[in-house]
């Protein structure tokens, strides 16, 4: 066996199972998105084996996307669990023969509680076909395996149209970003859209601020107690005029040798790069990113700084752009 060849081989099957479905996208499809928008209660996913696995990771799905829902193992539906289901919820059955004693056992009792059922499976003339309200056909022509029993080609293919549904439905619900991010907060896009500048800016003694007619080494001495990068420095009313930063500091040191005795205005950069404490953290990191800076003051409607903000910072809470 060369493994390059069997690999690519592997490759077309499943790919080609997975095209094969777009010819059957009918009206069926659009029943079942019908029927996942109009449930009141929740989506119900089931299975067992390797496309239990792919039942679990579309329930997973669709519960990030704003669609309540939760999985149950076949198996485990006829030792108690089936308490789960609801008459308002739907449910949803994976199973490629569609044939199983679980399916067989549970259908007559998800029909006395009263709930709808959705049925992907490889067989549409099964008894889970023929009690189900309306049924995706998965099936494939081969599988994968060379021996034809492993599950490759047909879980490919149902996690294919778990996943056309799931993204359809996330669609017509008009289902944004800011949506997701409320559902993933731990997450790198939750901490782009959710984090805030003043979640993470500091303040107090570890946001070091100067009046602009401060001496250089009081302002240095400020800088080190704060443990800071940077100072800024204020006007007598306490509106910002401008930082001193470590780079203004190796800029000056080097040829003007009375530096510590200046005052911090002759020296500091004028007009820094500010934000306000309500604009997202990611922003933020942009604004730097482009700016090639590592600090900036963070200041209220009337220049005031409230904080400051270090590259630092924002990396260490996972603050990507």
């Amino acid at each position: 066996m060369n493994p390059i060849k069997r690999a690519q081989e592997v490759l077309d099957i499943e790919a080609k199972a997975v095209l094969e479905l777009k010819r059957r996208i009918s009206k069926d499809f659009s029943r079942v998105l019908d029927l996942l928008l109009q449930t009141k209660g929740r989506v119900v996913v089931c299975g067992m084996g390797k496309t239990g696995i792919i039942a679990q990771k579309f329930s997973a799905t669709l519960a990030s996307t704003g669609t309540p829902s939760l999985f149950l193992h076949l198996a485990e539906a006829a030792h108690g669990d089936l308490g789960r289901v609801r008459s308002d919820d739907l449910v949803v059955i994976l199973s490629n023969s569609g044939q199983t004693l679980e399916i067989k056992q549970l259908l007559p009792l998800l029909k006395k509680i009263g709930t709808k059922i959705i049925a992907l499976t490889g067989n549409p003339k099964s008894v889970l076909a023929l009690h189900s309200n309306i049924v995706l056909d998965v099936s494939v022509k081969k599988e994968a395996c060379p021996l034809g029993l492993a599950p490759t080609a047909s879980t490919t293919a149902t996690l294919a149209m778990t996943d056309a549904l799931a993204v359809c439905l996330l669609e017509l619900k008009r289902f944004k970003e800011k949506d997701f991010a409320f559902y993933h907060p731990g997450g790198i896009l939750g901490k782009r859209l959710l984090l805030k500048v003043e979640d993470i800016m500091r303040e107090g003694k570890a946001n070091p601020i100067a009046k602009e007619n401060e001496t250089v080494s009081e302002v240095l001495l400020k800088i080190t107690q704060a443990r800071a990068g940077c100072a800024t420095i204020v006007d007598e009313n306490g509106r910002l005029k401008g930082i001193f930063t470590d780079g203004d500091l190796r800029r000056h040191i080097e040829t003007d040798k009375d530096l510590v005795q200046r005052k911090i205005c002759q020296v500091m950069t004028r007009n820094p790069v500010t934000i306000t404490k309500d604009r997202l953290a990611a922003e933020a990191m942009r604004i730097l990113e482009e700016k090639k800076i590592d600090e900036m003051p963070v200041i209220d409607k009337h220049k005031r700084p409230v904080g400051l903000l270090d590259v630092q910072d924002l990396l260490k809470a996972g603050v990507v752009v």
